[in-house]
């Protein structure tokens, strides 16, 4: 799946804010409403959430803060509006993204070292996080990914041509150094606690057990097993799901012992079981790249994804303001929706809560005898 843009993770971390409580029904009001979008509301509560959480993010980057900042703040009642019109298009799409909510969360689990869903709970509960706000935010950034990738993104089209002159164009900046792709199988000798922080270590009767796992693992590869199949299936590594992929990593960013050993591998090769910190790992290489500029069959799956996230933003805001312009969206005198459209159609109060955007308008076409 292609990376998406800024735009879309703009979207995604409105959604991934594990406090933030859902867009209230506009019937249940109980502060200041500074948007309707159809029949739901965005509150100043809202509102100013999402402020302070731009402001947090923008602190990683202290030398750019203020100008990320003044670029971005204008935005945040656009991106609200786009978060609930993108949900409500999910709902129109009859989405349910059950499933990959739980796996989700069970891969967060693992991550933690955690043995049940009830651990995974209490440790959220322990940070002071809803576990319930939590798996619904979780499971809007899913929606909205959906919506996004099925309405806008499969309609991208990418030609040979521009992937030749995307290429051609952007040679000097995709001068690389050496660099290998790795997957891993771990079994691990630690696990966090029920509060999420404490690292408990195995004992020397759990440690010999998991080398002798692992060892076990390799040997069954090394019979033919598929590595990714194993990983998915034996390894406790936040990777599993993905087969064990770790992505790339240059020369000199690994411990020097795991450097010598993964870069002396071809592609396809895996390491014997090696002792880490989190337990015992074995390491393929997958790719192995030598420093300069790669042939264009090498990373054309880059190319296509530079060039993907290159029109995904204009083609999302395409998008959402043709969602605008089929919706009813009402904005409170001294904020602005920067992402407004002149065509849209002005909020009529109804006593019917419940009715989508299409039945408000059919509603009004009867009416008045205009959409």
């Amino acid at each position: 799946m292609r990376t998406n843009a800024r735009l879309f993770m703009s979207l995604l971390a409105l959604a991934a804010i594990a406090t933030a409580p859902q867009i209230l029904q506009a019937d249940s009001v109980i502060e200041e409403i500074v948007a309707r979008v159809n029949n739901q509301i965005v509150t100043r509560s809202d509102f100013l959430r999402s402020k302070e959480q731009l402001k947090q993010e923008a602190q990683q980057d202290a030398a750019n803060a203020e100008r990320v900042i003044a670029e971005r703040q204008k935005d945040i009642l656009r991106d609200l509006i786009d978060q609930q019109l993108l949900l409500e298009r999910g709902k129109d799409l009859d989405i349910n993204v059950d499933t990959e909510v739980i796996k989700e969360l069970d891969e967060m689990r693992k991550k933690m070292g955690l043995e049940s869903m009830e651990d995974l709970e209490k440790a959220a509960q322990g940070q002071g996080v809803s576990f319930e706000d939590y798996k619904q935010n979780m499971k809007n950034g899913i929606i909205m990914q959906r919506v996004i990738r099925g309405e806008v993104g499969s309609h991208i089209p990418i030609a040979k041509e521009e992937e030749q002159k995307f290429y051609d164009d952007h040679k000097a900046d995709m001068q690389r150094p050496e660099e290998v792709r790795l997957s891993e199988i771990l079994v691990a000798t630690q696990k966090m606690g029920a509060d999420g922080k404490t690292v408990i270590e195995s004992d020397e009767v759990g440690k010999a057990a998991a080398e002798a796992k692992a060892k076990d693992l390799l040997e069954q590869i090394r019979k033919g097993a598929a590595f990714e199949d194993v990983a998915k299936k034996s390894s406790d590594g936040p990777s599993a799901a993905q087969g064990g992929d770790l992505g790339y990593f240059q020369r000199g960013t690994l411990a020097k012992d795991l450097e010598e050993k993964t870069f002396a591998l071809k592609p396809g090769e895996t390491t014997d079981v090696v002792r880490t910190k989190q337990g015992f790992v074995i390491l393929k290489s997958v790719e192995h790249h030598d420093a300069g500029v790669p042939a264009l069959k090498d990373i054309e799956g880059r190319v296509q994804e530079a060039i993907y996230n290159q029109k995904l933003q204009p083609a999302l805001r395409t998008f959402l303001t043709k969602l605008r312009e089929d919706a009813f969206i009402e904005i409170k005198p001294g904020y602005i929706d920067t992402g407004a459209s002149p065509n849209q159609t002005k909020f009529i109060q109804t006593n019917a809560p419940d009715l989508t955007a299409k039945e408000l308008k059919s509603r009004r076409k009867k009416k008045f005898g205009v959409l």
